[in-house]
């Protein structure tokens, strides 16, 4: 059996009570966990074969944004720029006028806590926060699908501070 060892750099005492989570994913990654301390995480491979090997950074990955997400949590900030735009929620259903002749009704994961914030004069902003990366990422990504940003005006929804590629309109003649 060949021993890997992932060092996680967390400290936090919510590791401890995220193992039940941790185990439950050794099944689907084949790894058997050997021993714990507060600050590392030693596991065996199973098996000794070449896809395991290959897959090392995967699972040090998925296993970091595990207890990275139960500790710390992961948050993605939408901004919806246009004129007219708007975002409002109601428990975990979002609700979005985006510049269509209809409201885009989307039902939100009940693990994401989102938020949303329409202050006069600033842009309408959608917050997503968890613990599961993947899934936060999933969810921003459809929202940013339902109206992705155009490069003549730069109207639709991006992330954050995320810079657009402005194209020039027409030349005139």
């Amino acid at each position: 059996m060949k021993k890997i060892i992932f060092l996680l750099l967390f400290a936090s005492p919510v590791f401890a009570q995220s193992k039940s989570d941790l185990t439950g994913a050794a099944n689907l990654f084949d790894l058997s966990f050997t021993s714990q301390e507060l600050d590392t995480l030693y596991t065996d491979v199973l098996d000794n074969l070449a896809n395991y090997k290959a897959m090392h950074g995967l699972y040090r990955s998925l296993i970091n944004n595990m207890v990275v997400g139960v500790s710390e949590g992961f948050v993605k900030n939408l901004e919806i720029i246009g004129v007219g735009y708007k975002a409002a929620n109601q428990g975990n259903i979002l609700e979005l006028s985006l510049g269509y002749s209809h409201a885009i009704f989307m039902a939100i994961p009940a693990e994401i806590k989102i938020t949303t914030a329409m202050e006069k004069g600033k842009n309408p902003m959608v917050n997503l926060e968890g613990i599961d990366k993947q899934l936060i990422g999933q969810v921003a990504a459809k929202i940013k699908s339902l109206r992705p940003v155009e490069p003549y005006k730069g109207k639709g929804v991006r992330f954050l501070g995320e810079q657009v590629r402005r194209k020039a309109g027409k030349a005139g003649g």
